[in-house]
């Protein structure tokens, strides 16, 4: 009980998080007149929002669980271990390669903490705790790494276009193509090796759950 409880509060607060986030991008794209459909598609274009969208999806799913294909989907091993893995390198890669030029203040400074430093070992705690083991395999990483691919592939057509690109170690603008693409490929290696050791730790958890249930029945 207390383990929902917990899981259904994080939910809250991703989604509390995640709402003021756009909220905050849209207030300041309408007090200059820009569009507000391109400010939706920025703040959505930054693999935190989406990985922590993703996260809070996989959260409310357990929390309200629902009979429904997506409630499902979202609540599979392999889904949620997708969700971790992403939220995992949302804080190590912020807190490695992007604190030192992002200085928010106020609401914005509480909505980043929540978002970077709050809910990547929230989610690891989640998953460790709530979700099934023994169910990943290395293939999913695999599948896993099709997500920041994609996202790749979306900011690199959408940054060659406009010229607006999400992160600065990304920016092939300022940096060059070939400078700006091994360091996403490094991000990706770095993904890929985090996938591996989910699925090797969640192997080593299925078994000590296997042994100790075992122990527990012998009289």
């Amino acid at each position: 009980m207390r383990g929902l409880i917990a899981v259904k509060l994080l939910a809250l607060i991703a989604w509390a998080a995640i709402v003021t986030q756009v909220y905050l991008v849209l207030q300041s794209r309408w007090a200059i007149g820009a569009s507000l459909v391109g400010g939706l598609i920025h703040v959505l274009s930054y693999f935190t929002v989406l990985s922590n969208t993703f996260a809070a999806a996989v959260l409310s799913a357990h929390a309200w669980p629902r009979g429904t294909r997506p409630s499902r989907f979202l609540r599979l091993p392999p889904v949620a271990g997708c969700a971790v893995l992403s939220m995992l390198l949302v804080g190590i890669a912020y807190n490695l390669l992007l604190r030192q030029f992002w200085h928010p203040q106020g609401v914005q400074w509480l909505v980043n903490e929540v978002l970077h430093d709050l809910m990547p070992p929230a989610m690891l705690a989640f998953w460790w705790g709530c979700v099934p083991k023994g169910q990943l395999r290395r293939h999913h990483v695999a599948l896993w790494a099709l997500y920041p691919l994609g996202w790749y592939g979306f900011t690199l057509m959408r940054g060659w276009s406009i010229g607006v690109w999400p992160y600065p170690f990304m920016d092939a603008t300022e940096l060059g193509f070939a400078r700006a693409f091994v360091n996403a490929l490094g991000l990706l290696v770095a993904f890929c090796l985090g996938g591996l050791i989910t699925v090797s730790a969640d192997a080593g958890l299925a078994r000590r759950r296997r042994l100790h249930g075992a122990n527990s029945q012998q009289p």
